[in-house]
């Protein structure tokens, strides 16, 4: 029998829809699993919505499960939680993370799953993704007990950022963001907060993920002599102007680009890409990073809610989506 599912599909930029897509035949080593929530990243799914990836990236953009081409058509995502519904006997039941698009069922390898662990709910175990890219930023960092430090940004990565560095012992955490209401979301995860023209300076780390030029230019002022700016945002196809002239060189900051698509220098020769996710789960048990979820819809819906997130209609972090039981 011909098993089917819906998944969301963006059809042309800006246009999603709901299609009716046919499942595979599950082969031995695989999964079934039903999806129950899955996340949308407001910065880099919105970025996709829109048709914003440029040529030259179509390739490095690939989600693990995406189907099409960019632009378009596309199904695109990769925060999806589920139930495994059939496969190896120790995974039938359990609640799964996988980087899959939107869709309410699918067959994948039993090796692109993670199991959610028991103190994580499954409805906050969609922040994987976004978790493990803040692994993978202070790997690369990395902060050291007792810094002074600035998350310039305060969408989903940069507040994921935040809310691990809230854990190092004797670190001072500044979350620096344009929009006041990001006050409330730092005081959730346990950092301090201030508006761009506000922010501490002479930060040991800087920790850049605002996606704007001004954030870069206030991070490179922030960030204290010889000190380092991390560069988490990703532009797109836009073109960014970096203020490298006054004294940039005299004060001999360093710049360094992380990208969670491959695992940090420091921890590759230790970790795979497995242990990194694992991480990001364990790290999940934490209540305070319900903080980073700030809306929710049924899946049927994501046709009418992207096009809310991608023009800031719908104000945003993490938008969670709900799967029918």
């Amino acid at each position: 029998m011909t098993r089917t599912a819906h998944a969301f599909w963006l059809a042309s930029p800006g246009q999603g829809e709901i299609r009716e897509v046919e499942l595979p035949e599950p082969a031995e080593g695989d999964v079934v699993v039903r999806a129950l929530w899955s996340g949308v990243s407001r910065g880099t799914e919105t970025l996709v919505f829109r048709g914003g990836v440029p040529s030259s990236q179509y390739a490095a953009m690939r989600a693990p499960f995406q189907e099409g081409d960019f632009p378009a058509p596309v199904k695109y995502g990769y925060l999806g939680v589920g139930v495994v519904e059939e496969g190896p006997a120790e995974l039938v039941g359990r609640t799964v993370f996988c980087l899959h698009p939107h869709q309410t069922r699918y067959v994948v390898p039993a090796s692109a799953v993670t199991p959610v662990p028991d103190g994580v709910p499954a409805e906050r175990a969609v922040l994987a993704g976004t978790v493990e890219t803040a692994v993978n930023a202070l790997w690369d960092a990395p902060p050291l007990v007792g810094d002074r430090i600035a998350v310039v940004g305060g969408g989903m990565v940069g507040c994921s950022v935040a809310a691990l560095l809230a854990r190092f012992p004797g670190v001072r955490v500044q979350l620096v963001d344009a929009d006041p209401a990001r006050a409330e979301t730092a005081k959730a995860l346990g950092v301090d907060f201030a508006a761009p023209a506000d922010a501490l300076g002479d930060r040991d780390l800087v920790v850049h993920a605002s996606a704007t030029e001004q954030g870069l230019a206030r991070s490179l002022e922030l960030v204290a002599t010889e000190g380092t700016v991390l560069e988490l945002s990703w532009y797109g196809d836009r073109k960014v102007s970096v203020p490298l002239g006054e004294d940039f060189h005299a004060r001999r900051i360093v710049l360094r680009s992380s990208q969670v698509g491959t695992v940090s220098p420091a921890r590759r020769a230790t970790r795979t890409y497995g242990d990194r996710l694992a991480l990001a789960l364990e790290l999940l048990a934490d209540p305070a990073l319900d903080a980073l979820i700030t809306g929710e819809c049924a899946f049927e819906d994501l046709p009418d809610v992207l096009p809310r997130l991608a023009d800031g209609r719908i104000p945003a972090l993490c938008h969670r989506v709900r799967y029918p039981r």
